[in-house]
């Protein structure tokens, strides 16, 4: 029986993508998939909850078909998920935290994607109020947007974009990452999720992040580190890795600036306005409103200093030298 219905619904450039970066071959693609399947005898102290085709399949993608990496990533998957039970007790886009954390625009997801076919996820993290979210609920409501995105079988074999904007991030703010909920968002992310992630850029990041990036660095594997890049306010090294025709104003794009509602309104649906379930919580109703009003966005002071901070970094761009340094991939500053 040949399996080329797993791979359904692709166009034939990224069947032939998935054929010269992944090893992905579709005769054998089902023995492939069943020797994933055969080790997990070997870890009994895991409870496997879900060994269809489909979904051994993405992990095979994402660790280009090494099946060992691919089966040690499934481990992860589910071991990450039974050691943070409480991460993902509730883990549906209702949840009242999760729900928060998306309707605060984390994450951004641009409708688009870049010229490789990978879809752009954006933080803006001046934007996180940290009366109202838990880093937890917004690392949550990350992993179930990577969850419910990674069900496309194109984004399995392209992968994710992340750009980061650190622009009027507070010290204060930023003093609440400490190493180990930073610890938990890596292992989530770069260990235990089967996606393919082709960049994490950092844009307008002042010196307290560049310090925690530099703690952190342990954390990361040398392929992740090749990826991440600090732009500074150089945009100009944004736009060579992902074209401006993909990004909305706020990175010196052409697309319009970035609704924070868009993807949280994807995911909830019509539920998306329905603020009832708060009434119950510490937060007053106004605060709420208020938060979630895209009017009330576009007016409240924080959005407009963000893209004030763009138009200096565009003025900025050939005054600061010091800043290129950071435009190289990060292990170049080591």
């Amino acid at each position: 029986a040949d399996m080329t219905h797993l791979q359904a619904g692709l166009s034939p450039e990224t069947i032939e993508k998935a054929r010269l970066e992944l090893n992905e071959n579709p005769d054998i693609l089902h023995q492939d998939i069943q020797q994933v399947r055969d080790m997990i005898i070997t870890r009994p102290d895991i409870g496997f909850l879900r060994t269809d085709d489909a979904f051994i399949l993405r992990f095979l993608r994402a660790r280009k078909f090494h099946q060992t990496e691919a089966f040690r990533l499934l481990a992860q998957y589910f071991q990450y998920r039974q050691l943070n039970l409480d991460m993902f007790k509730n883990f549906k886009a209702d949840d009242p935290g999760i729900k928060r954390a998306l309707t605060d625009g984390f994450p951004g997801v641009l409708e688009n994607r870049d010229h490789c076919g990978r879809k752009i996820l954006l933080l803006f993290a001046a934007n996180w109020d940290q009366s109202r979210n838990s880093f937890i609920d917004i690392l949550r409501a990350i992993l179930l947007s990577l969850e419910v995105l990674i069900e496309d079988q194109e984004l399995q074999i392209n992968g994710f974009i992340l750009i980061i904007d650190w622009s009027n991030f507070s010290f204060k703010q930023a003093s609440k990452l400490t190493p180990s909920i930073l610890k938990l968002a890596i292992e989530g992310l770069q260990d235990s999720f089967p996606a393919r992630f082709g960049g994490v850029h950092f844009v307008n990041q002042p010196w307290y992040i560049h310090a925690l990036y530099t703690l952190i660095k342990p954390f990361l594997k040398d392929k992740t580190r090749k990826r991440i890049f600090l732009h500074g306010n150089n945009l100009n090294s944004l736009h060579q890795l992902i074209h401006p025709e993909c990004l909305p104003s706020e990175f010196g794009g052409t697309l319009p600036p970035y609704d924070m509602g868009t993807w949280a309104r994807t995911l909830l649906g019509p539920d998306y306005s329905d603020e009832n379930e708060y009434t119950h919580t510490s937060y007053n109703a106004m605060h709420v409103k208020h938060a979630s009003s895209n009017l009330e966005r576009e007016a409240s002071p924080k959005p407009m200093k963000r893209s004030q901070s763009v138009v200096e970094a565009g003025t900025l761009k050939h005054e600061d030298p010091a800043e290129n340094e950071n435009t190289q991939p990060l292990l170049a500053l080591d």
